[in-house]
């Protein structure tokens, strides 16, 4: 239980949800980057890999960590302190001389957010009840578009315009400002939330989740490139049994009456497992999309950051409006059919999106993306919706911060696994494709496709159970 029920209110909510779009508009002003960060610090595909995923594998590591810390030490602390660790890094993203120090500054930016997200998740579920949560999840889930917005126009036309000759880095110097403001105003009007009684914190746990991670993204990003080593492949194998130490110690502590990183009993439920897939599926996809698409517009393409960052405009607006209306729907329909409907306009955006590219090629604007990107950011904001909505369905208060958590660090480790994977991927067809992008492109759009349909099955199979009351626990 926690010690305070006061709600945020309204200046509370909009300093909660600025700091969740701190981390939000980041990637994509990385994104936008990418090419000015190649020109700058000689990076080769690989790298830019890695600029994007360590950045999401640190953040998912520590998700769960900066949750327990919160349930603990206070929320409000642990998100203040998150701001803090975000504008340093920040500010040493943007100081990188080298490609190893932005690395460095990455994995720290992905801690400091890790201890910012859980923090507003869990504050919201505590402190709000009825329509007051229900809308304050929405903007939660949606909040995204904004960002994605703010993300894409601002970091391009921060990098084109080159003020003082910063070029990039300034798309990292401009979080500072405003870590400062949130930092100022957060104790003065967002609510101080803990449990009653403090749990111990799994070092363990955490410990082994950082090595199962590690495990999957360095031979995802690097195997192609250097032939698959021994060491890449014994560190895929090392996933089992790391995975089922992990499991092992879990049990253990939840015999004794102890709280795991990630507990047994809320991996049973399940809205957790179905989360997991979404997580797996949609969210690693989602962020393979972005990087990939970043690679065509900058690289294949030819456009200046600016000029990729408005590609993605109508996207984010599409995103933000179908998030905003999200509500209205959920109250007239089950869960099911929305995410289901999700899905479906999500795919028939990936199909459109590959016949432009099939037409117009390398010809392609922001105006010719318009239609498909409209219809992707409008499923895609209906399904993020969803497995927010789904995976705490089941999550009682005292269990908010690990079912947040949870679901955090399911969504972020496939966010930064995706470019990873599908970005090692996407290069591979278009080396493939002779370095032709939009061939590539759409070879990759359809393998995506392949992914959303998969969901989509499950989905169906599930579909009485997501459409009924509270989930049952699996056995």
């Amino acid at each position: 239980m926690n010690t305070s029920v006061v709600s945020p209110g309204r200046a509370g909510l909009i300093l909660l949800l600025t700091g969740q779009m701190l981390p939000l508009i980041d990637t994509s002003i990385t994104n936008v980057a990418l090419d000015s960060i190649t020109q700058s610090l000689h990076t080769s595909p690989t790298q830019l890999e890695l600029i994007v995923a360590l950045y999401g594998v640190a953040f998912a590591v520590c998700l769960a960590l900066g949750s327990k810390l919160g349930d603990n030490l206070g929320r409000r602390r642990l998100f203040m302190w998150g701001v803090a660790a975000f504008g340093v890094a920040s500010l040493l993203c943007g100081m990188a001389g080298t490609v190893e120090q932005l690395l460095a500054a990455r994995v720290l930016q992905g801690a400091g957010a890790a201890l910012i997200v859980p923090q507003i998740l869990a504050t919201l579920h505590v402190t709000l009840k009825g329509t007051a949560h229900a809308k304050a999840i929405s903007l939660f889930g949606g909040i995204g578009g904004i960002a994605f917005i703010v993300g894409q126009m601002g970091g391009g036309w921060l990098v084109s315009a080159d003020i003082a000759g910063l070029g990039w880095r300034n798309a990292f110097f401009i979080n500072v400002p405003i870590c400062l403001v949130v930092l100022a105003l957060s104790r003065y009007y967002v609510p101080e939330t803990r449990r009653e009684t403090p749990s111990r914190i799994d070092w363990l746990g955490t410990a082994l989740l950082a090595a199962i991670l590690c495990c999957l993204l360095f031979p995802m990003a690097l195997g192609a490139e250097l032939h698959w080593p021994w060491f890449l492949q014994l560190a895929l194998i090392a996933v089992i049994p790391l995975g089922l130490w992990m499991r092992t110690s879990a049990l253990q502590k939840q015999q004794r009456g102890e709280h795991p990183l990630l507990p047994p009993r809320l991996l049973k439920l399940t809205s957790i497992r179905f989360g997991m897939l979404i997580a797996l599926l949609f969210f690693s996809a989602w962020s393979g999309f972005m990087f990939c698409m970043a690679l065509t517009m900058q690289s294949g393409l030819g456009m200046a950051p600016w000029q990729s960052g408005n590609s993605f405009i109508a996207l984010g607006v599409a995103y933000f409006v179908s998030a905003w209306y999200a509500p209205k729907l959920i109250a007239r329909h089950s869960m099911g059919r929305i995410l289901l409907t999700g899905l479906t306009i999500q795919i028939a955006g990936l199909l459109l999106l590959m016949a432009t590219f099939w037409r117009f090629g390398q010809a392609n604007t922001a105006l010719t993306l318009a239609p498909a990107t409209i219809l992707i950011g409008y499923g895609q904001a209906l399904i993020v919706n969803s497995f927010y909505r789904i995976g705490m369905r089941d999550i009682s208060s005292c269990d908010a911060g690990a079912g947040s958590a949870i679901l955090s660090t399911l969504q972020q480790a496939t966010v930064g696994l995706g470019p990873a994977v599908l970005g090692t991927l996407f290069l591979m067809l278009e080396r493939h494709n002779g370095g032709h992008y939009p061939q590539a492109m759409i070879g990759f759009l359809g393998i995506e496709v392949l992914m959303m349909l998969a969901l989509g099955g499950v989905a169906l199979w599930l579909r009485h159970q997501l459409n009924a009351g509270p989930l049952p626990a699996a056995s």
